[in-house]
Order: C-alpha cells, then sequence, then structure tokens
C-alpha cells in the first residue's frame, strides 16, 4: 500500500523519539517524518536504529535512558545540531511477566527505571527548553495495563500508572506556559515486545502462541491487534496543533478491548 501523502503539520518542527528502534517508536518516527519533521531518533539498539533513520532521513543518536547522563548528553546534541526541540515522543519501554506474589527486586527496578524513570529523565531535560520558549508538547507512551492490568503484569502496570500520573502533573505545571504533557494508552499492538508477551503467555496457559492470540483478540472489539501505524498516527494527533487544546489527556486507543462486553469475553 502506498504511502499517504500527509500536510507537513510538523514543518520546521524539531521532534526526538525515544525507543525509535522498533514498533511504535520506529513508527512515530515514520509518521513524522511523512508530515514534515525534522527527527532525532533515540534508542539502544544501534543497528535496528540506524536503519529506521537511514529508511526515513531521521537523525540517530544513541541513548541509554536509564543514565541521565547520556540523556542529558543528548538532549544537548539536538540543541547543538537543531538550536531547539519542539516536541519529544516517549516511546522506548519494556516488559516483564511478573505477579506481585514473585516479582523480583531486579525486575522491578529495571522496568520502573526504563518505563517510568526514563520517561521522567527525558522530560526532565527537555522540558526547561520548552517553557522557555513558551512553546512545546511532551506525549508519552504509556498503556492500558495502567488502568487494567492483567496476571504477569505487576511491574510493567505499576511503571505505566507512574507514566499516567507524571502526564498529568506535568500537564498542570506546563500548561500555563505554553507546554502541552499528554498520554497515550495502546491496548494489544503488534510489536516485537507484543510477540514476546503472547509467547509467554503461551508458555503460562499451556497453548500455543496462535491460540494465545485467539484469547486475547477476543476481547478487542474490534477484533484484532493494532498496527504501530494507528499509534503512530494517534501520537503525531497529540503533537500536533491539531491538538492544541488538549493537555493532560490520556488517550486510550485499545479498539474497544475495555467495553463491558468485551470485557466479558472468554
Amino acid at each position: 500500500m502506498d504511502t499517504p501523502i500527509l500536510e507537513p503539520r510538523f514543518a520546521g518542527k524539531v521532534v526526538m523519539v525515544s525507543g525509535a528502534a522498533s514498533g511504535i517508536g520506529a513508527a512515530v518516527v515514520e509518521r513524522l517524518r511523512t508530515e514534515g519533521a525534522q527527527v532525532v531518533a533515540v534508542g539502544l539498539q544501534w543497528d535496528l536504529l540506524t536503519q529506521v533513520a537511514h529508511d526515513w532521513g531521521a537523525t540517530a543518536l544513541s541513548c541509554d535512558v536509564t543514565d541521565d547522563v547520556q540523556v542529558k548528553a543528548v538532549v544537548a546534541q539536538v540543541l547543538s545540531l537543531y538550536g531547539r526541540l519542539d516536541a519529544l515522543v516517549n516511546a522506548a519501554g519494556m516488559v516483564f511477566n511478573d505477579d506481585a506474589a514473585s516479582i523480583t527486586d531486579e525486575a522491578w527496578i529495571r522496568t520502573l527505571d526504563v518505563n517510568a524513570t526514563g520517561t521522567m529523565r527525558l522530560m526532565r531535560a527537555v522540558l526547561p527548553g520548552m517553557l522557555a520558549r513558551n512553546s512545546g508538547s511532551v506525549v508519552n507512551v504509556a498503556s492500558v495495563a495502567a488502568f487494567n492490568a492483567g496476571a504477569g503484569m505487576a511491574s510493567y502496570a505499576a511503571s505505566k500508572a507512574a507514566v499516567v500520573a507524571l502526564t498529568r502533573s506535568a500537564a498542570t505545571s506546563c500548561g500555563p506556559r505554553g507546554v502541552r504533557v499528554n498520554a497515550l494508552c495502546p491496548g494489544w499492538v503488534r510489536t516485537p515486545m507484543s510477540e514476546r508477551e503472547l509467547q509467554d503467555m503461551a508458555q503460562a496457559w499451556g497453548v500455543t502462541e496462535a491460540q494465545a492470540e485467539e484469547r486475547t483478540v477476543a476481547r478487542i472489539a474490534l477484533g484484532r491487534m493494532a498496527r504501530p501505524t494507528e499509534m503512530a498516527a494517534a501520537c503525531a494527533f497529540l503533537a500536533s496543533e491539531d491538538a492544541s487544546f488538549v493537555n493532560g489527556a490520556v488517550l486510550v486507543a485499545d479498539g474497544g478491548a475495555r467495553t463491558p462486553a468485551t470485557a466479558r469475553a472468554n
């Protein structure tokens, strides 16, 4: 299918995308470049990251969001290269399969460090510049697990709930100074991370991966998982001036998986 020709909503804008090597982050890079943004793709999987950047004409920069020195350095590098940063999309994330009764300190600390604290570190690094210009937008990719956490998602759900709370707090404090902060909460999206989750679920349930996916999709009103490009479209909306009066919002994009009827599905 041909890539649609989109209006250049981000012409002249500089946007940083974390977790840009694959999944939703990579799709956001594609979407924003298609809409005219100068995109800085940030991540750790260097081979994948540079391929994404090459494919879409973005700038690739390595950064571990759990290392504050690296976070500060990458933001400084972006400002040195482009002189400004108009938007940030925080898409870096990870997941462990764990439950409250058996969770390890290692899994808990690592998950919170990447998903919640990593999001905070990037926000903390970019917000002062945005606030100084009274302009900017931050989109944090959280998850519906922040509200409806199933078994095996203890540390992940907690980390994404923290992202939602951080988003709302920042929106309240930054909004009066012209900076919007919003969150996207995807449901099931066909990404490398979701494929690993399905593998874990299949093993836990004693079924095949195909059967695990069938059970999962049965709970989604639209009858399928989302495509990363669909989440990228939502991120682009929240980051753009089309959402100029959207601040502190938590956009759930789960295909109707949390409606009463689908919630009762087997």
